[in-house]
């Protein structure tokens, strides 16, 4: 078995592919619609808005609860995106990502956050 440092050193899409919880996560076709509709640029903006709102600060409120388990039409295809990538709370944003928990996303750390989900979200498009 892996250290962790060692295993936070291959890539984060081939370690979610070998993960039978995070390989559940599919797009469906409201998500891709939801996407088509409002385009990348505005998914986009959701995605920051998300990450810095829910996930940002040092103590999200409800942190491992804050992310809503499902896509569109009564979600967002975003929260479908953060269960697919491990960033949907701090907790995984640590194991996942090596990002600790209790201290502010720094903005680099924000920016990376969405770069990841929207590398996901692109992927199905």
């Amino acid at each position: 078995m892996l250290a962790h440092e060692e295993w936070l050193k291959i890539d984060l899409f081939t370690r979610i592919e070998r993960s039978d919880f995070r390989m559940r996560f599919v797009p469906r076709e409201a998500d891709k619609q939801y996407v088509r509709e409002k385009g990348l640029s505005v998914v986009q903006k959701h995605a920051e808005d998300f990450v810095k709102k829910r996930l940002a600060p040092a103590h999200p409120k409800n942190d491992g609860k804050q992310t809503p388990m499902r896509g569109a039409p009564k979600g967002h295809p975003v929260f479908l995106a953060q269960h697919a990538t491990a960033t949907c709370c701090r907790g995984c944003l640590e194991k996942w990502h090596g990002i600790p928990q209790g201290r502010e996303l720094t903005e680099e750390e924000q920016k990376y956050v969405v770069d990841v989900l929207m590398k996901w979200i692109k992927r199905w498009q």
